[in-house]
């Protein structure tokens, strides 16, 4: 089934034209990643789909719904999250209330209460830290917070954006056993990530980009063995 379809989307910066005509899809129950080099424009097809950015042409559809003139702090209750790049969690409160700001626009309260066990489950090191002030965290407990905080909003689609960006290489291998156990629990997937390697080795379809088109598509286990893609991506 199609979760989030992305048409012809195009997008300026002013006179810049930074995405242009990209199309692609995302269907229930994967983990696809956009991948690309610095500046290709993979970030702000993830702000576009939240509607941080308004294109001037194309449209996002989730579940056939078009979320081009949805308000940004609408699109969570659609059932679709970020986790931003650089992590953006609230510095100055603590992990509980980072995460309590993460439900904020649910009124269930017995099953936040029970994503606060689900998250707690996935992230123990977070119920260790629960009362401590999230600007003290590591940076690899930053990006689990931001993701944890993403959960928060019982997402059927989670985007992330960068989430191995400044992490030691074993909190990166980390990160992606944490993205794969989110996927295995239901929650489907669309990740940017510079770190080509890593995100083909998790996802089941991707998209490279370059200078904001599409130029290479398909699973990614053949990608990861494509050679242009190699040479390009891989090193």
């Amino acid at each position: 089934m199609q979760m989030l379809s992305v048409e012809n989307l195009q997008v300026y910066y002013g006179a810049i034209h930074a995405i242009k005509g990209v199309s692609f899809e995302v269907q229930q129950g994967e983990i696809v990643t956009l991948i690309g080099a610095n500046g290709a424009g993979k970030s702000t097809i993830l702000n576009t789909i939240a509607g941080l950015i308004r294109p001037k042409e194309g449209d996002c559809r989730f579940e056939g719904e078009s979320l081009k003139t949805v308000e940004p702090h609408l699109i969570p209750l659609k059932g679709l999250a970020l986790v931003p790049e650089g992590r953006r969690i609230f510095t100055r409160m603590t992990v509980q209330e980072n995460l309590e700001m993460g439900a904020f626009t649910r009124k269930d309260k017995a099953e936040i209460q029970r994503d606060f066990e689900r998250v707690f489950e996935s992230f123990p090191r977070l119920k260790e830290r629960r009362r401590q002030v999230g600007g003290t965290l590591s940076g690899g407990e930053q990006q689990m917070l931001a993701t944890a905080r993403a959960l928060m909003s019982n997402p059927r689609l989670l985007m992330m954006d960068e989430p191995s960006m400044g992490l030691a290489p074993i909190l990166v291998q980390e990160i992606f056993s944490i993205i794969q156990e989110i996927n295995r629990r239901g929650t489907t997937v669309l990740l940017v990530e510079q770190n080509a390697k890593m995100a083909l080795s998790i996802a089941h379809r991707a998209y490279v980009l370059e200078t904001g088109r599409v130029v290479l598509s398909g699973d990614a286990k053949e990608l990861l063995n494509n050679d242009e893609v190699k040479r390009a991506y891989l090193g």
